[in-house]
């Protein structure tokens, strides 16, 4: 009996032994990379759930892009305020629908204060993921809220017989920079939640940041006719980029600049997301 039950001890022992070994032994680095997007994809999941129980936010979001279309965009077009443009509409466009895309996005650390203050958040933190999975999942999040509104207004477009070019390159070229762009100004807006902490201050400063920083872009007009200091603004600003991307995309059909164009929004994302990783429990404080 005696050596019955040593063995059944020494079993259990081996067991917790193992098990507490695997807990605390160091994650490889494909464990580390498939753990991370898990976790990404599961919070993009999560925001896409949001969208769904609120499909009329997508069409409350439309509004605004479409007046620009068909009240700025024809009015400027008839009036030929911008010389060197015989298609001002199809140029603008592009430009409407970036907007669109940073719209949609920037105020999107809002949710975040909001988490934070129905004690959502506090759970959300206790989990053993890695924040930066939560950043990009988010960013993910607003991607396809971006996609769904770039969707209905490239439709828009077409029909006020905007001339873009329409086949599979350019849908997908699109689609992967509404994405990205998307990512990179809920990105920005989550560092702000961070820093700003309540949502009157929030909205405050993402109601100040969002026309700043469609103005100084090529969204509306080319960067030749900015003053020298507005150019120099566009050329650091993400959404000039963005608004380039698509342009090529969608007017040109191709992209003589497209790899800078693609590695400036690219960092962006990245130094973004490596900031509110690191800053993600501040908001707690």
């Amino acid at each position: 009996m005696k050596s019955d039950s040593s063995v059944g001890v020494s079993n259990v022992s081996a067991d917790l032994t193992a098990r507490i070994t695997e807990a605390i032994r160091t994650p490889t680095l494909w464990e580390q990379v498939s753990g991370f997007f898990s976790a990404s994809l599961v919070v993009a999941e999560v925001e896409a759930r949001k969208l769904r129980h609120d499909p009329w936010e997508v069409i409350t979001r439309v509004i605004q892009p479409i007046l620009w279309l068909t009240i700025f965009g024809q009015a400027v077009a008839r009036a030929r305020l911008i010389g060197g443009q015989e298609d001002y509409l199809t140029f603008m466009a592009p430009g409407i629908l970036a907007q669109s895309v940073m719209f949609t996005a920037i105020f999107y650390g809002l949710a975040i204060i909001w988490e934070r203050d129905a004690g959502i958040l506090q759970k959300i933190l206790v989990l053993p993921v890695p924040r930066a999975s939560f950043v990009t999942g988010k960013g993910l999040g607003a991607g396809l809220r971006a996609l769904i509104q770039g969707l209905v207004i490239i439709l828009i477009a077409l029909l006020l017989r905007v001339h873009f070019r329409v086949n599979l390159w350019t849908v997908l070229t699109s689609a992967v920079a509404i994405v990205i762009g998307a990512a990179v100004f809920a990105t920005l807006s989550m560092l702000l939640a961070t820093l700003l902490k309540t949502r009157e201050r929030f909205m405050g400063i993402g109601q100040v940041l969002t026309m700043p920083l469609f103005f100084a872009s090529n969204a509306i007009y080319p960067l030749d006719l900015m003053p020298g200091w507005l150019q120099v603004l566009a050329r650091v600003n993400p959404l000039t980029y963005l608004v380039e991307l698509l342009r090529n995309a969608l007017v040109h059909g191709i992209a003589p600049g497209a790899a800078r164009d693609w590695l400036v929004l690219v960092a962006w994302l990245l130094v973004l997301q490596v900031l509110v990783s690191r800053r993600y429990d501040r908001v707690l404080l």
